[in-house]
Formats: structure tokens, C-alpha cells, sequence
């Protein structure tokens, strides 16, 4: 039996997104972000309307560790949504910036955020490679 993993910093440093946030900009609505048991993984649950399509997903975001190998060193993700897409994320929170690649971490394709002081908003902006990004507010709700 495996020894039960502590939480990175870097997976502990996203804490700052756990509760319910709405969501106004590119797309609209609620996610919720929360904790397993044990705190390795963080749950964003998704209810979003994006470009008039309703957007209903979940996300598991923690630390890699596949069987017999060490913890991983980035935090990333899987999203899962009601379509039946995955895609897969890297997050970094670092100060009051958060990054999210998609894919992979120094992707063309990522979203860059601003925490304000008190932390109840973060403002930032999905950028995609070619244009078509998005402006994106979470406000904690």
C-alpha cells in the first residue's frame, strides 16, 4: 500500500480559488471550486453559457502520481464536459497571477488572471493562438 500524499505548495497556493465564483465576460455563469478529502485534488464544477451554448462540466485538478513513480511536478487538470471533451490544463498561481495552460505548460493557448487585494475577483483574458480569446471576471459569489 502506497503512502497517502501530502498536497504540493503549488496545488495548496490554488486554496484561493476554493467557493462559488460568477463568472461575467467571454462566458457567463457559476463555477464552483472545492476539495477532495485529503486535498490533493481540487473540483471546479462548470455551469457556464459561452457564445449562446450552455457549458456544464467538471475538472480535477491536482498533482500526477501514477502507480510506482513520484508526485509530478505541475498542478494540472482534466476537464470533462457534458459534450464528452477532455481537455487537459496546467495551473500556476504565482503571487496574485494565475496562468492556465491548455495543454501543456508555455502553451500558445492559455488564460492570464489578476487576484485583486482582497481576493474576491480575479480579472484577466483567454488567449488563443491566431485570436478569438476572451476578456473573463470571476467574482467570488
Amino acid at each position: 500500500m502506497s503512502e497517502i500524499q501530502q498536497p504540493t505548495p503549488d496545488l495548496r497556493a490554488l486554496d484561493r480559488l476554493a467557493g462559488t465564483w460568477t463568472v461575467t465576460g467571454g462566458a457567463e455563469g457559476t463555477v464552483r471550486y472545492e476539495w477532495m478529502p485529503g486535498r490533493c485534488f481540487l473540483l471546479q464544477h462548470v455551469d457556464l453559457t459561452q457564445f449562446g451554448e450552455p457549458v456544464t462540466g467538471m475538472e480535477v485538478i491536482g498533482n500526477l502520481r501514477p502507480f510506482g513513480e513520484p508526485v509530478g511536478a505541475d498542478v494540472v487538470s482534466r476537464y470533462y464536459d457534458s459534450a464528452g471533451n477532455t481537455f487537459d490544463y496546467v495551473y500556476e498561481l504565482a503571487g496574485d497571477k494565475l496562468t492556465i495552460w491548455a495543454g501543456a505548460k508555455g502553451s500558445p493557448a492559455y488564460y492570464a488572471g489578476t487576484f485583486d487585494a482582497d481576493g474576491t475577483t480575479v480579472t484577466g483574458e483567454w488567449v488563443y493562438p491566431g485570436g478569438g480569446g476572451y476578456a473573463s471576471t470571476m467574482t467570488r459569489a
